[in-house]
């Protein structure tokens, strides 16, 4: 303090101010991101719908067995609190933000805790175990595709009243929307409940996915989003419930749940496409998240991993949601695993998953 004085600084300044100088500028360095954008392009606002991969706590809020707001849920994520999210610490939807630039934590949209300066930077619809089938959360009880339309239509409302016509216009034009989907549709309707193979084979059904899924990407552009990504379908048959259920006695991946997984991606792809084309001013980009996804899985040693075949909670082989509660034990070390629970990878699989995703992709929607 004494330099300090002599450099002709104020005697107000104190270390506390120093300190919270430092933390400004360690805070404002953080939200730069680490994903750098095009010049005089922004993206100043990101909306997340579908299932559980992106859902920050929608569920919390829903009478279904279908949420995770309870330990050890969250364990890893800021103060170790459950938060609805369905991993132990961040979900892709706030790794994707973060990443950008533009904040720490995608909120939830149905959290009573949002405030109306959360909204112009982005909220999250999404809500786990959704589909692109109507079945698949009708089953469950949780929030179908067209609800979360008629969420986001009503965040746009709320929007225009806090920043005007002309600002949520701008928000709505730049922002990019991720959709997440699928899993569900062919792990718990389609394999696992059956309810739909008495009405469809594996190729009709996914023909209902894509159709669905395209159907929904026309709705929201119709409400003024123009960069949309839309995340394929993972190698299901390699989480480890799939492998318990339908894995034989080794617990192999399923076959049949990765062979629907591929062909629902090509069709997929395919309508992305030509909604591409029909579409103007759009930038509707497909995300391949099949492959990285099962590059992990295959090589896990080699992305700093040690066990693939099991989640953390439990015995990791079919605990997830309020399987995986405060009476199952957990794993010694998270950070050696793949998969949180039976169904969705830990915060570390994410980052290896979500960051080179980000440097392959992004440049496609400016």
């Amino acid at each position: 303090m004494v330099v300090l004085m002599k450099l002709g600084w104020s005697s107000c300044f104190t270390w506390s101010s120093v300190l919270r100088l430092v933390l400004l500028l360690v805070v404002s360095c953080k939200a730069k991101g680490a994903v750098k954008l095009p010049p005089n392009v922004s993206v100043p606002a990101i909306f997340a719908f579908g299932d559980s991969i992106m859902d920050t706590g929608n569920n919390n809020h829903l009478k279904t067995v279908v949420k995770c707001n309870f330990p050890p849920y969250g364990q890893d994520f800021e103060g170790g609190i459950p938060t609805g999210r369905f991993s132990n610490g961040k979900v892709p939807s706030d790794i994707i933000v973060e990443e950008l630039g533009i904040k720490e934590f995608l909120p939830a949209y149905l959290d009573p805790n949002l405030k109306p300066s959360d909204l112009p930077t982005g909220v999250c619809f999404a809500s786990g175990a959704s589909g692109y089938d109507p079945l698949t959360p009708k089953i469950v009880s949780v929030i179908p595709l067209s609800t979360q339309v008629e969420m986001f239509k009503e965040y746009r409302r709320k929007l225009k009243e806090n920043v005007g016509e002309e600002r949520t216009n701008f928000i709505l034009a730049n922002a990019v929307a991720l959709v997440v989907s699928g899993s569900d549709d062919i792990a718990n309707t389609y394999f696992t409940a059956r309810f739909r193979q008495l009405q469809y084979d594996v190729p009709a059904y996914t023909d209902l996915m894509a159709n669905s899924a395209s159907d929904f990407i026309k709705e929201i552009y119709e409400l003024g989003l123009r960069r949309i990504g839309v995340f394929g379908a993972p190698p299901i048959g390699c989480v480890p419930s799939q492998r318990t259920l339908g894995g034989g006695i080794l617990r192999e991946c399923a076959g049949k749940q990765n062979e629907a997984a591929r062909l629902f991606n090509s069709k997929l792809s395919e309508k992305l496409d030509s909604l591409n084309r029909d579409l103007p001013n759009s930038s509707i980009v497909y995300i391949d998240v099949y492959s990285p996804l099962q590059d992990i899985i295959q090589n896990y040693r080699r992305y700093g991993f040690q066990v693939v075949n099991r989640g953390c909670c439990g015995t990791g082989k079919i605990e997830v949601a309020v399987l995986c509660n405060p009476l199952e034990p957990t794993c010694a070390d998270v950070s050696n695993y793949v998969f949180w629970d039976s169904y969705h990878p830990t915060e570390a699989a994410y980052k290896k998953l979500i960051g080179p995703l980000l440097q392959t992709y992004v440049p496609k929607f400016f």
